[in-house]
Parts: C-alpha cells; structure tokens; sequence
C-alpha cells in the first residue's frame, strides 16, 4: 500500500515524461513552423503565457533554471502571438501528443479521474504556473485529458523543486550540474541539460557539498509533494501508480 511520499516519488518519472514530453513533439514542432515562431519561443509564450502579458523578468521568476537573458530573448521574441492564444495551441500541442501516445490505452479515463482529485486540491503556494495551468479549460476526451493534468502536476513539481533549490542555497545551474536527468528528454548528464538550458560553458564540476545539497533537494521535493497525495487514499494510490506504471509503456 503507498502512502503519499511514495507516491509522490513513484510517480513522477511517468507525470515528468508524458506531462512534458509535448514539449520536444512533433506536434509543437508543427506549431512553431504554423506560426513562425523559434522552438523556445512558443515554449515560454505557451507555457508561461498563463501568466498573462507581462515583464520578461515575472517570466525569469517562474522559469528558474533558464538564464535570464536566454528568457528575456524568447518572450519577447515570441510576442507576434498574444498570451491567450499562445496559451490555446500550446495546450492544443500537449492535448494532441496526449492522443497519438495514449489514445489506446483505456486506462485514461481513470487516470484522468484520480489525477484531476489531485490537482483541485493541491495548494498553489509558491506555484503560480500550476495556478495558471489548473484554469485552463480541459479537454473530454480521456487521452487529452489526462495528458493535460499530467502538465499541470508537473507544473507544480517543477515549482516546489525550483523553490527547494532556492532555500538550499543552490544556484540553478549548480543544481542542473549536480544531478542526473531523466524526464523528459531522456536520461542524461547535467552538462548536457545545462547546455539544453543555454548556460554558457565552461562548466565547474559540482563539489560534493554541492551533490549533497541537490540530493537534499531531491527529498525536500518529495516530502513537498507528499501532502499534494495524500487527498488519495491507499487503493487510490496504489491504482496511480499502477495505471501510469501501465501507460508509460505506451
């Protein structure tokens, strides 16, 4: 029987992937080249559009792990496309991605059941595009859906991890150095991920009170998180992991 931290930790490889997976799509490809606009372009105005049309520097605020520059560039190089329909074809991209990996697995109506619990009552504390994620409107069909909440709670991961870096003292690079990365882009090095989030090299090894910290970090997380599971109980548990155990084949 897994309780919340369990949980919480066994499924975020599954919710990291298929929540963020639409980003690096062929479908948001699509949608670039529809609009003309460059690949990170559409990432910040679609993702961080929920924050409505504001300051580069609100968008640094919320995208932690991105130099300050590299986001000032892409937002406002994105600014041909309003917020709100930017907003509208990302979730169109994720909502379609959603379909084409899980249209056939008939898990996803109760996938999505048990995920949208979560979602209405996790706290946005310190998470302001979980916030602005958990308004946009959902897709019925389960695939979509599912896929769609799965962005939501990786939205919110990904706040409470940026926030735990934060606290650690850690400076977002030395966190993206210090760790092995999996969802979405697969498994790989933190320089590499430090090259995928445009800081410039050469890159200092992290030291092991660095490792320690990001390792910390890691815990904080889950322990965050864990309180954002426990509205499921036990069986619930134990039937999302299971059904995203099960779909992540897919």
């Amino acid at each position: 029987m897994a309780d919340p931290r369990t949980t919480a930790v066994q499924v975020k490889t599954p919710i990291g992937q298929y929540g963020g997976g639409f980003m690096l799509s062929r479908e948001a490809k699509t949608r670039c080249e529809e609009h003309g606009l460059g690949p990170r372009e559409f990432y910040f105005r679609g993702r961080c559009g929920v924050l409505g049309e504001c300051e580069a520097d609100v968008v640094t605020s919320v995208a932690v792990f991105f130099p300050a520059a590299h986001v000032e560039e892409s937002w406002y190089g994105g600014r041909k496309l309003s917020v709100e329909r930017a907003v509208e074809i990302y979730a169109e991209a994720c909502q379609e991605w959603g379909r084409r990996r899980l249209g056939d697995f008939d898990g996803c109506a109760r996938l999505a059941e048990l995920l949208e619990t979560v979602v209405a009552q996790a706290p946005a504390a310190g998470a302001p595009l979980f916030a602005g994620w958990r308004a946009v409107p959902l897709p019925d069909d389960p695939p979509a859906r599912a896929t769609q909440l799965m962005h939501v709670l990786r939205e919110l991961r990904g706040a409470l991890h940026a926030n735990a870096v934060i606290a650690a003292g850690l400076h977002p690079l030395e966190a993206i150095l210090a760790a092995e990365h999996d969802a979405p882009f697969g498994h790989t090095s933190g320089e590499a991920m430090a090259q995928f989030f445009t800081w410039p090299a050469p890159y200092e090894k992290p030291g092991p009170d660095v490792v320690a910290k990001r390792t910390a970090v890691e815990d904080t997380t889950d322990d965050l998180l864990a309180s954002v599971f426990s509205v499921l109980n036990n069986d619930e548990s134990d039937e999302l992991i299971e059904l995203l155990r099960f779909g992540h084949g897919h």
